[in-house]
């Protein structure tokens, strides 16, 4: 597979992994060992970042439309995650409400059918 797709599915943003990783196609092979042993590249990167927008989205409790209407366009690590969590700026307490909205209705719909 492509290395977009195995960053993809290893939850990491690609541009912070290794030369290596982002020039040769990974096998399911390689992504099931990246998986079960995983190196210390891939353990740093799933802790600290930069993180993929939809991983930056979840931490903060909102949509990656919500990332883009709050101009949030590069990746974030831990500790600007962090930061925007301990210190919420306007937009982003607005785009919690309205996910929060989102899923209730979601959820609601759901309930009915």
């Amino acid at each position: 597979m492509k290395p977009a797709t195995a960053a993809k599915k290893l939850g990491v943003y690609l541009p912070a992994t290794p030369a290596e990783f982002q020039e040769s196609p990974i096998t399911r092979a390689d992504l099931d060992d990246l998986r079960d042993d995983p190196p210390a590249w891939l353990v740093d990167l799933r802790r600290n970042g930069p993180f993929p927008r939809d991983v930056v989205a979840q931490k903060l409790g909102i949509s990656r439309s919500g990332l883009a209407r709050g101009g949030v366009d590069e990746a974030l690590d831990a500790d600007h995650i962090g930061a925007l969590i301990a210190d919420p700026p306007a937009w982003l307490v607005h785009e919690r409400s309205v996910h929060r909205e989102v899923l209730a209705e979601e959820a609601r719909l759901k309930k009915l059918s």
